[in-house]
């Protein structure tokens, strides 16, 4: 081969190599921490970053929210209970430099510190508190990591407890106060529903009341009405036929009233009663009959006479 291509193939090589460790594109989330010669020379980034080859050292740092699993850990409560919690701690570098320079192994050393953390927590609190207040102890965890965290320029945000398993024992009186709490709730909805349904027919039999009282009342306003119409148009017919008789009683003379007079002696005397009426005016009754007799016997001759 020929020697000068060979050594135009290197230098290609050679400058291939060169450009490669000497040009990185840093992203938006991401630094670089760059050492020369094993000094710290300062963070890069984003963008295009130009280094020296073989002389430059650069460590990317990503700065977006991370998390981080801490596994089942026991802990004992203050009334010395033995529980499991596992929980998810959210992490984000706000100190780039720090974070690589403070700390070896950083999830390494948040599993431990978060672990450790746990226990103090924990022993700090009753079992019902820790069943009860997950919120609490989640802020109080969160605070506490930050503090330890902070020193290499890693923030804590946040911190999740997902499990809590208490012990056996507990679990199973924890399963009996369930069941006994939702056996109270079906005793206390069945109670409400019975007197749900008490008052609605109390309330049914009270309004059929009520309607039965309006329709009763109207019945007997209905029927006073028309005992009081009926009371009227008798009373009226009455006063007419009253009216009427006076009328007709006013142009009937003195001779027909004795003989309608007599008329009426003869009906009651006539009567099965045991009673005997005796016209007080005798004297004028009879001359009231002798008149009449007289007068019958005086058209009688009259028409005899030729």
């Amino acid at each position: 081969m020929n020697p000068l291509l060979i050594a135009l193939a290197v230098i290609v090589v050679l400058v291939v190599l060169f450009l490669a460790n000497a040009i990185r594109i840093v992203r938006e989330y991401q630094r670089l921490v760059v050492f020369r010669l094993g000094r710290l020379l300062g963070t890069k980034g984003p963008g295009l970053v130009l280094l020296i080859p073989f002389i430059d050292k650069a460590i990317l740092v990503d700065l977006r929210e991370r998390y981080l699993e801490i596994p089942h850990q026991t802990a004992i409560t203050e009334d010395n209970a033995p529980i499991s919690i596992d929980f998810i701690v959210f992490t984000k570098v706000i100190d780039p430099q720090a974070s690589v320079v403070a700390v070896g192994n950083f999830e390494g050393a948040a599993q431990n510190v978060a672990a450790t953390t746990l226990r103090s927590v924990v022993g700090d609190m009753s079992l019902d508190d820790v069943l009860a207040k997950r919120e609490n102890m989640n802020e109080i965890l969160r605070t506490k990591l930050d503090e330890v965290t902070e020193r290499w320029g890693v923030k804590v945000t946040n911190v999740e407890i997902r499990e809590i398993i208490p012990p056996p024992a507990v679990q199973e009186a924890m399963t009996r106060q369930m069941s006994a709490e939702r056996t109270r709730r079906a005793v206390v909805t069945e109670a409400e529903g019975s007197k749900s349904a008490s008052i609605t027919v109390a309330e049914g039999s009270k309004q059929a009341a009520v309607l039965n009282a309006e329709g009763a009342k109207q019945s007997a306003i209905l029927n006073a009405e028309g005992d009081r119409q009926s009371a009227i148009l008798r009373a009226e017919g009455f006063a007419l036929a009253l009216a009427k008789i006076y009328e007709t009683a006013s142009t009937v003379d003195q001779k027909t009233m004795n003989l309608q007079y007599l008329e009426a002696l003869k009906s009651i005397g006539g009567s099965a009663s045991s009673k005997i009426v005796v016209p007080m005016e005798l004297s004028g009754l009879v001359g009231a009959f002798t008149a009449v007799t007289a007068a019958a016997d005086a058209d009688g001759k009259a028409k005899d006479v030729p």
